[in-house]
């Protein structure tokens, strides 16, 4: 931040600021904990491959219609009969998930940085993220922090597409060769290769602490352990 220029944080929303592990939980609590974490993670990984199909299928579904049909598909694949009910409390149990534990002293410290701008950055729909800020009990009090709210919506693309990054930076008043300004904050490998290949800085959040190992695309400009490094680091490395 050198000069005193302003920076553009923009925060990945699943996986980086909230953590599903409610969702876990809550599966855990109906099958056993290590069966409701294989739920878990299968959704996890539907969800995502999911967006990929379509992008190169070139369709776009909401986000909200993916989610549900990768839960639907792993009730399917596991054998498990869950009822409208059921089905209807995990998927809205997206709107009030809880953030990691790193996240809110994270969020205190940027918001008394006068030279960042942060926003949320997400694949979720606009009633999806708004809901999921507004209603989070460890998200909500801090939601003031950000100065916008971003989603695919508008593009109707998923990342790691490039239009879904030529889309943030069109928000935040930047054109394609200014994509070096902007900064990804996210916890999702795909998320910081598909920024990189556009010019963008990434700040990959590195929470397990295993290391950066996808092979595919260039890595992260810096990597953390938890997002209460960010700030520091963002001034090194801009």
């Amino acid at each position: 931040m050198a000069g005193g220029k302003d920076v553009v944080l923009a925060f990945d929303l699943y996986g980086t600021l909230l953590s599903t592990e409610s969702i876990a939980q809550k599966l855990g609590e109906l099958f056993g904990r290590d069966r409701g974490a294989q739920l878990a993670a299968r959704w996890r990984v539907l969800q995502l491959e999911y967006t990929w199909r379509l992008n190169s299928m070139g369709i776009y579904e909401p986000f909200s219609s993916v989610t549900l049909k990768a839960l639907q598909q792993t009730l399917t694949e596991s054998n498990v009969a869950f009822s409208s009910r059921q089905t209807d409390e995990l998927i809205h149990a997206y709107d009030s998930l809880d953030t990691f534990p790193d996240v809110a002293p994270a969020l205190t410290a940027i918001a008394k940085e006068t030279t960042i701008t942060p926003v949320v950055f997400s694949n979720g729909t606009n009633n999806m993220v708004t809901n999921s800020v507004k209603s989070s009990p460890s998200l909500s009090p801090h939601q003031s922090v950000f100065k916008d709210l971003i989603t695919v919506e508008e593009p109707k693309r998923f990342k790691p597409d490039p239009q879904v990054y030529r889309h943030l930076a069109r928000k935040m008043g930047k054109s394609e060769q200014e994509m070096g300004q902007l900064w990804l904050i996210s916890g999702n490998p795909f998320d910081v290769v598909g920024a990189r290949a556009m010019g963008m800085k990434a700040a990959w959040v590195d929470r397990a602490g295993n290391g950066w190992t996808d092979k595919l695309g260039e890595g992260p400009t810096v990597s953390v352990k938890n997002l209460t490094e960010i700030t520091e680091a963002v001034k090194q490395h801009d």
